[in-house]
This record gives C-alpha cells, sequence and structure tokens, in this order.
C-alpha cells in the first residue's frame, strides 16, 4: 500500500487557488487533449459525440483495476485528506484498510467520495474546501489520474450535511407548502453555488417520493408532498436550479419509496401498488426529473412486485433499471445506489454478491459498500471470472466520465478558498432562505382567532415540548431556538424542554409553569395516540391559558390534539423553519403555507381531516 500521506494539511490541501492547483490542473487538461472545449457552460447538456470518442480514449489506457475503483463512491473519515485526527486514522483502518482519503484512491482508485458530518468531513467551509482539494489533488496526481465525484446529502430540512455558517433551507415537504417553483429553482441554485464553492459537485438531492403514507419513518418531510403533479414541478424546478450552479443534482429513490412504513436502513420494504398506480403516482416526478435533464437518479432498496415479481430490491432489479428506467423512461445519465450498507439491499444476498449483482441490473455508481475492499475484490473478480464484462464497465464508466465532463472537472477541479468567502451563507443567501420559509409555515387550527399572538396581551410565554437531536449544523434545540425567535419579536419567553415522550413528573412541572405565563407555545413531535406528548397538550389546554402547538417534523400531529385552539405545521426543527413559524405566531408575516399531504382522521383514517391544499391565513 503506498504511503500517500506526506506532507502537512497546509502544503498538500490548503492550496485552493489556482497557482498551487495549477500542475495537477496542467497534466490532467494535458492527458484529455481539449476534451472541455465543447463544453457548454452550466446546465445539463449532454456530451457531444466527440467528447465521447475522447472519454472512451481515456477508458481505454485504464487498468481493469482502475476501472473498478471508477464505479464506487466511498465514506473516509477525516477533515482532511492527507493528515485526519487520530481518531479518524483509526476508525479508516479498521473500516477500509487505509489511513486517509489520499490513500483510499491510491489504493482503490475510487470515482467519488461522499461527506458525512459523523465522519468528521464538514467542520467548516474553508475546511470542507481543503478536503475537497485535497481529495482532487490525490486523485489527479495518481497515473492516469482522474477528478473525482465529491458528493453529499444536502437536502436541506432534516437531512443535512453541512451546516452553519452555510445557508440552509427549509426541507421539501416546507417547500412543498409553499408550493412555489421559483423557490424550489432558488433553493437549488443558491444551494448548488454554495457547495460547488466547496469543492461539492454531487448532491444527492432532491428526494423525488410521493408521500402518501403518514406512517412512512424513513421519507415523510423528505418528500415536496403526496400531490404527484405537484411534486414533479418542484423537483425539476429544484434539479434546474442545482444543475444551473454547476452541481449535479440526483433524483431518489427509484422506482419510489413513498408509500412504506418499513426504514430501508432497517429493513427490507415492500411497496404494493400497481404497476397503473405506479404510473400515475410514483413515476411522474421521476419523468420530471428526467426531462428536466437530471444528471444522476439513486436507487431504492425496496421490493416493488408489480415491476419486478422476483423479490429482488429495486437496487437489484433489471427489469426495473435497465427495462424501465433506461428502455421505457428513456433515461442514460449516471444511476446510483442508495447506500449498501443499509439493511434493505443485504437481506437477500451477501455483501459480495450485492455489487456485482447492482451492476448487472444496470447501475454505475456503487454508494459506501460495507466493506469497500470485499465490495471492489467482487467487482474485480466477477469480470475475471466472465460473470461481468469490461465492456459493460465501460458503460458505465463511460456516463461517469460524461457526467464528470458536464460539471467542468477536467478542466477546473479545485475550490478556491476566495470563492467561499464570497460564497457560503452570504447575506443574500440567507435572507432568500429566510423569506422561502416565511411562505412555508402552515396555520391549521386556529380557535376564535388566537394567533397572532398580542404582545401586550400574551407578552409572557412557556416554550416547552420536544427536542430531537438538532439536524446537522443548526443551533438547537428547537424549544431554544423558538424561545429565543420570540423574544427578538418583543415577547418574555421561559423555556421547558420536555422532550419526545415526557414523564408524568415532567408534564406536572410544565402544567405549573403554565400558571406564571400569559400562553404556552409547544412544539409537537410525531405524536401517537395516547402518547405524553398528547397528555402534556391536553394538560396544558386544561389550565385554560392559550396553547398554540407548531409540529416541528410531521403536520399530522394535528390529528391527535383536538383541543388544542392554534395548531402551525413547521415541517422540521431547523433555524430557518423554527424561526419562520415564530415570526407568525407573533404576526410579523401572515400564514401562506398550504398542506402539501392530507391529514386523516386519528378516530377514522379512511376520512381527510384537513384536505391537501387546505391552510389558514389571518
Amino acid at each position: 500500500m503506498p504511503d500517500t500521506s506526506t506532507g502537512s494539511k497546509g502544503s498538500t490541501e490548503g492550496a485552493g487557488n489556482r497557482r498551487a492547483a495549477g500542475p495537477s490542473r496542467r497534466s490532467i487538461l494535458a492527458a484529455t487533449a481539449g476534451l472541455t472545449a465543447a463544453l457548454a457552460v452550466g446546465g445539463s447538456a449532454h456530451a457531444a459525440p466527440a467528447d465521447d470518442d475522447r472519454l472512451r480514449a481515456l477508458i481505454s489506457r485504464m487498468t481493469l483495476e482502475e476501472k473498478v475503483g471508477q464505479l464506487f463512491v466511498m465514506r473516509v473519515y477525516g477533515h482532511s485528506a492527507t493528515d485526519p485526527d487520530q481518531a479518524d486514522i483509526d476508525a479508516n483502518l479498521k473500516e477500509i484498510g487505509v489511513r486517509t482519503a489520499a490513500e483510499l484512491i491510491a489504493r482503490y482508485r475510487v470515482g467519488g467520495i461522499i461527506y458525512f458530518t459523523w465522519a468528521h468531513n464538514t467542520r467548516d467551509p474553508h475546511q470542507i474546501a481543503d478536503l475537497s482539494n485535497g481529495i482532487q489533488r490525490a486523485s489527479l496526481e495518481q497515473p492516469r489520474g482522474l477528478p473525482v465525484l465529491v458528493t453529499t446529502d444536502q437536502e436541506h430540512g432534516i437531512v443535512c450535511r453541512v451546516g452553519k455558517p452555510a445557508t440552509l433551507f427549509p426541507g421539501a415537504m416546507a417547500i412543498g407548502a409553499g408550493g412555489s417553483r421559483t423557490d424550489a429553482r432558488a433553493l437549488g441554485r443558491i444551494s448548488g453555488a454554495e457547495l460547488r464553492a466547496m469543492g461539492i459537485n454531487q448532491d444527492y438531492s432532491p428526494d423525488a417520493d410521493v408521500n402518501v403514507n403518514p406512517a412512512n419513518p424513513v421519507i415523510g418531510v423528505r418528500s415536496f408532498g403526496a400531490d404527484p403533479d405537484a411534486v414533479a414541478a418542484l423537483v425539476a424546478a429544484e434539479v434546474e436550479g442545482y444543475q444551473g450552479s454547476r452541481v449535479a443534482a440526483t433524483a431518489k429513490h427509484f422506482p419510489g419509496h413513498g408509500d412504506t412504513a418499513t426504514d430501508s436502513h432497517y429493513g427490507f420494504p415492500v411497496i404494493t401498488h400497481s404497476r397503473d398506480l405506479w404510473e400515475k403516482l410514483d413515476a411522474v416526478p421521476f419523468r420530471a426529473a428526467i426531462e428536466a435533464g437530471i444528471d444522476s437518479i439513486m436507487t431504492a432498496h425496496i421490493q416493488f412486485p408489480a415491476l419486478d415479481d422476483s423479490g429482488d430490491p429495486a437496487t437489484l432489479s433489471h427489469p426495473i433499471l435497465t427495462g424501465i428506467l433506461r428502455g421505457e423512461l428513456g433515461y442514460d445519465g449516471v444511476v446510483v445506489t442508495d447506500s449498501l450498507g443499509m439493511q434493505g439491499v443485504r437481506t437477500k444476498y451477501g455483501d459480495d454478491r450485492v455489487p456485482v449483482l447492482a451492476l448487472k441490473a444496470g447501475v454505475d455508481q456503487l454508494l459506501n459498500p460495507p466493506s469497500l475492499d470485499v465490495a471492489w475484490n467482487a467487482v474485480l473478480q466477477a469480470v475475471r471470472g466472465g460473470e461481468l464484462t469490461e465492456s459493460r464497465l465501460d458503460e458505465s464508466i463511460l456516463r461517469i466520465l460524461r457526467l464528470k465532463t458536464r460539471l467542468g472537472l477536467f478542466e477546473q477541479p479545485y475550490a478556491s478558498r476566495g470563492q467561499v468567502a464570497m460564497t457560503v451563507g452570504n447575506w443574500a443567501h440567507r435572507n432568500t432562505a429566510a423569506r422561502i420559509a416565511d411562505r412555508t409555515t402552515t396555520l391549521l387550527v386556529n380557535r376564535d382567532r388566537l394567533l397572532p399572538l398580542s404582545r401586550s396581551e400574551h407578552r409572557r410565554l412557556l416554550v416547552v415540548g420536544a427536542d430531537p437531536a438538532s439536524p446537522s449544523g443548526t443551533t438547537g434545540p428547537p424549544t431554544g431556538v423558538l424561545a429565543a425567535a420570540l423574544a427578538e419579536l418583543g415577547f418574555t419567553t421561559t423555556v421547558l424542554s420536555t422532550g419526545i415522550t415526557p414523564s408524568a413528573a415532567t408534564v406536572d412541572k410544565a402544567v405549573a409553569a403554565a400558571r406564571d405565563a400569559d400562553a404556552v407555545v409547544v412544539g409537537t413531535y410525531n405524536v401517537g395516540a395516547g402518547s405524553s406528548q398528547q397528555t402534556l397538550v391536553e394538560r396544558l389546554v386544561a389550565t385554560g391559558r392559550p396553547v398554540v402547538a407548531i409540529a416541528i417534523r410531521n403536520p399530522y400531529d394535528v390529528a391527535q390534539l383536538p383541543s388544542v385552539p392554534a395548531f402551525l405545521a413547521a415541517y422540521s426543527w431547523t433555524d430557518v423553519e423554527l424561526r419562520a413559524a415564530a415570526r407568525v405566531v407573533a404576526g410579523q408575516v401572515e400564514p401562506n403555507g398550504k398542506l402539501p399531504v392530507p391529514v386523516q382522521r386519528a378516530d377514522d383514517p379512511a376520512k381527510v381531516l384537513y384536505p391537501l391544499g387546505y391552510g389558514l391565513t389571518y
């Protein structure tokens, strides 16, 4: 194993400027002999035939091992490509058998790397840019070196890997409540510009699932909503925004993960939709994404018998990926698996078979296998043994290199520190995110016109409720963010975190505190029938104090709280959404959001309590 960890962070990663990046850039430009000359700037234009000829020439010079590596997108621990902290070195050695990102690239020649907060890849924007540059340099300095697709899950809302001071937007269901294609496009454009400034050139967003199951534990508010046409319009707009900023967007999770009660991270969901229902529901946003020129599509680890009755997950299904996605939908972009470490794809086959079967099904990129060594060698042996042909690998590598070409990575693979300072989290971006959030908060109940609260009549507010772990890079906890926002708007606030499952003693404490307040604001989180959150709200209402409930995740909570006099849906507990909800409570802005999903009655789920598109205003 070559030792590529020479030099300090400053000498090998800190040079995001063009001068330091020059030698590697010149070498890759020479190797590709004018590859980028005919590229369109921005967007998602397809490579011209002449470019394909040059890319095929590149592929013909690659070794089999290099070709196998190009198919993988892998995690790696550490804030630096060459000089991570010792704990991250230890984690890399344990899980991957290398010490650093640079060693990972040297050994396996991976075509992509995915950033995670928990892998300590995303401390701050300048560090992220330096890490990205170190990764690109490590790859380009290899023999026949190629630029790397640096990826992450920046969906916004509850799934974000890059946090403050980057601009954070409302999540998909909140955007669905706002219903504005312009806002969705702006989200993609601004988020894409900030990611690209940090050297991240592929985002696993938007979520194109149509969430028609209130019990969905893995999608929910990550979806734009339950109306396939509305979801399709917002997916297409977000794709246009991202790809206009030269970041590859990724529609997920094909063929549709919106109607399941099983989380594919931990189980193997089965979608029981008929083929006809799939065409009218699940397929609609993916068709729109393809029409918008989507650069990549992510597969789902779900069983979909109406599309393939073999019992295989869609990720491993030739009828679904090649027959439907490639054949019927006409998609010829990059297909990437969802993480291969998820249980949904590991239930039926071993980790050595999954990557081979995925490639046979029509996948191009293999994301984050639990053991890269097992997966990489399995693909290598499948080619040497004749189960996979080298030409099959070449098809996928051509798609991957086309994507890298469209993104301009052969021409300019490096991030600029100056661009980070100008772009990431600037005032204009943050202001746009706040204004978008103002258009998403949804008012579902407002008895006796309790809202907006009056600063003279309701000056003393008790803020209680659930405090789930704050999404990456946000301030948190939710009660604290709400209280601070309301205090800025002229109220006097007291905070009591009651949690997701408040005990009887905690409920008693909240009730006692409510007696000293003029009104109570309570944040709810996935309230179930008979839950202690339900008890908390009912006891607070019984005090006679005005109570305002804010659903900080799923809007379905309202069905479990029939006695609450005022109810708002914020769709997430990120700062930008909570602060927007506070502005609505205070009357600084009017509630304009409309439900992007229907809410069924708690006592009779077959009946609708609040229909799609419902929403009150002042």
